[in-house]
């Protein structure tokens, strides 16, 4: 008797949408924006809200946080630590943007001083101030740069200071250099390789860039799209999330730089309904103090519920998770 069961094609696109909370650590690939890789996971995992920090140039590829559900609110504390990069400059032609996909505005002749890329880039390393590019998501005035840019109109853009802990100069060409970052946040990697072109005398633009690395994000836990796709088509079950919710962070996780403070239950409560809280000096602290003034976790029995700080020894929430005690539905605990 002929068998006419067919295999079960994957229906992730018709699945139910779910509120998922986490962060997946995408490894954003060279030739789309942020925006797409976002909308590219959040299809595959079916979450009904979701979100990016960190956004990368489509040029770029490597770490690109994507935050679903409560995470989203959470984002904007994903990449404080400091973050590393590959990136290769071409040398000899300076481009509107910094980089390849942009109009070339400037060529110049390489000659045997651009050769001296090792010696030149020793003189960025430590605290340097940078004049972020024109095409970048910065805003003056509340509107970002780049919108400037395409409609023509020249505006003052403020300079910042940056660290650069260190750069290593991994290959070397005739007209090319490829080197390994490792700076603090808020330094433009396009700026970088601009300076290094201008101190050799010839100009540059980066021609690849990625992101390897975050200080307080794991490291070794990025993965693909092609990869997720693949664990969503490999299901018999398309409603079954198991194998791609593994690869999520907790939210918690993602902010494990961050000191934090474990507090009674009962305060708890009262701290999800806006009420600041007194008397902590019985609460368990990790990392921090009583005196400490900085952004915190808060957590309790174990469980993340928020960030927020100490001020003369009150603590008062900042962001919080929504409804983590599920207090609104009469939960509480005995």
């Amino acid at each position: 008797m002929k068998d006419n069961k067919k295999p079960i094609p994957d229906k992730s696109r018709r699945a139910p949408k779910r509120d998922i909370d986490g962060v997946f650590l995408l490894d954003k690939p060279s030739g789309i924006s942020s925006a797409l890789a976002l909308t590219k996971v959040r299809g595959i995992y079916r979450a009904n809200k979701g979100g990016h920090t960190g956004s990368l140039d489509p040029l770029a590829s490597g770490l690109l946080p994507i935050c679903l559900g409560q995470a989203a609110k959470f984002s904007s504390y994903f990449l404080e630590g400091s973050k590393k990069y590959l990136a290769t400059g071409k040398l000899g032609i300076v481009t509107a943007t910094g980089d390849a996909e942009g109009e070339v505005i400037l060529t110049n002749k390489v000659t045997d001083e651009c050769s001296k890329v090792d010696e030149v880039i020793k003189t960025f390393i430590g605290t340097i101030t940078q004049v972020p590019p024109m095409y970048s998501a910065i805003k003056v005035d509340g509107r970002p740069l780049y919108k400037y840019a395409r409609s023509g109109k020249v505006v003052e853009v403020p300079k910042r200071q940056v660290e650069i802990f260190y750069i290593k100069l991994l290959e070397k060409t005739e007209d090319t250099f490829t080197i390994e970052v490792y700076c603090s946040k808020g330094t433009y990697i396009r700026t970088l390789v601009e300076d290094i072109g201008q101190a050799l005398g010839c100009g540059a633009h980066v021609t690849m860039l990625r992101r390897i690395e975050v200080d307080g994000l794991p490291k070794g836990s990025m993965h693909t799209l092609d990869y997720i796709q693949e664990l969503a088509d490999k299901r018999e079950d398309f409603t079954d999330f198991t194998e791609l919710d593994s690869l999520l962070i907790p939210i918690d996780k993602a902010m494990s730089y961050l000191p934090f403070i474990e507090i009674p239950y009962d305060k708890a409560v009262l701290l999800c309904q806006g009420q600041r809280q007194e008397k902590l000096e019985n609460c368990k602290f990790e990392g921090c103090s009583l005196d400490y003034t900085d952004t915190i976790q808060i957590k309790t029995d174990g469980m993340f519920i928020g960030v927020g700080h100490i001020q003369k020894g009150v603590l008062i929430s900042d962001r919080m998770m929504s409804d983590p005690l599920h207090t609104n539905l009469g939960l509480y605990k005995d």
